[in-house]
């Protein structure tokens, strides 16, 4: 953890991205700290990931609060939030962004294949919202934002189960927009497409070409498209419930 220091904090937003070492989270980590965010980033087993990630935006005259944390797990997971509250008295957003990716035949998916996914990439948003949300219920305000997939919306083939826990991630937001709602708390869902990380390394240069002719605009997405995002839901006050689908036009 390095203490806030260098160029002066734009805002006293404290925001927590769970699997923000790696890929889409890593993006969203920089992008909002250099906006003069206070982030916490949680990660689990990348930890050079992680001091990577911090001293680049050190570099950058920013700060960043690195936290390891299962958030699969009830106990890891409550922690990380209770760790936020403890340090910094509050929590304006959580992202939920930790998961994991596979492919594999649906007659091949063992169990523990589909518990891990489910619980890595569901339940884990579970718990942290569940802890996180009854701060946020009683400071009247807050911003949940879950990153679910363009799977969870249409589906894939070979992908049943990281389809399944993106799908239940939709129906998670949906419903407790509405429940949260009335407490003057934001719950919204960001589904990429295709992104340019190395949860998608399995493709072949030749598969990346195939998939660039479905989408309308002809390339795959970067990960700052979705830390944008990300961003404009923090700094909007009147959007809930949503699913906001940023892949190209791949699917309309």
């Amino acid at each position: 953890m390095v203490e806030n220091q260098g160029k002066n904090i734009l805002n006293n937003k404290v925001v927590i991205v769970t699997g923000g070492s790696r890929g889409i989270g890593r993006e969203i980590v920089k992008y909002l700290a250099k906006k003069g965010y206070i982030v916490i980033l949680n990660y689990n087993k990348s930890g050079e990931c992680a001091r990577n990630v911090e001293n680049y935006i050190k570099k950058e005259g920013f700060s960043v609060d690195i936290y390891k944390a299962d958030v699969s797990s009830r106990e890891d997971a409550e922690n990380l939030i209770q760790y936020t509250l403890d340090k910094y008295k509050k929590i304006d957003v959580l992202v939920n962004n930790a998961g994991i990716a596979q492919s594999k035949l649906f007659t091949e998916i063992t169990d523990e294949d589909w518990n891990n996914m489910i619980n890595n990439n569901l339940t884990s948003a579970f718990y942290c919202t569940r802890k996180a949300s009854k701060s946020m219920i009683t400071q009247k305000s807050g911003l949940i934002i879950n990153i679910s997939s363009i799977w969870g919306i249409t589906g894939s083939s070979m992908e049943v189960h990281y389809s399944t826990a993106k799908a239940g991630l939709i129906g998670f937001t949906k419903a407790l927009a509405k429940e949260l709602g009335p407490s003057n708390i934001r719950v919204n869902a960001i589904a990429p497409g295709i992104i340019d990380t190395d949860m998608n390394k399995e493709y072949s240069k030749e598969d990346i070409e195939k998939i660039k002719e479905e989408i309308p605009l002809e390339k795959i997405g970067q990960a700052q498209n979705i830390a944008r995002c990300v961003n404009w839901l923090i700094e909007d006050d009147y959007t809930t419930g949503e699913v906001i689908s940023i892949n190209g036009g791949w699917y309309m």
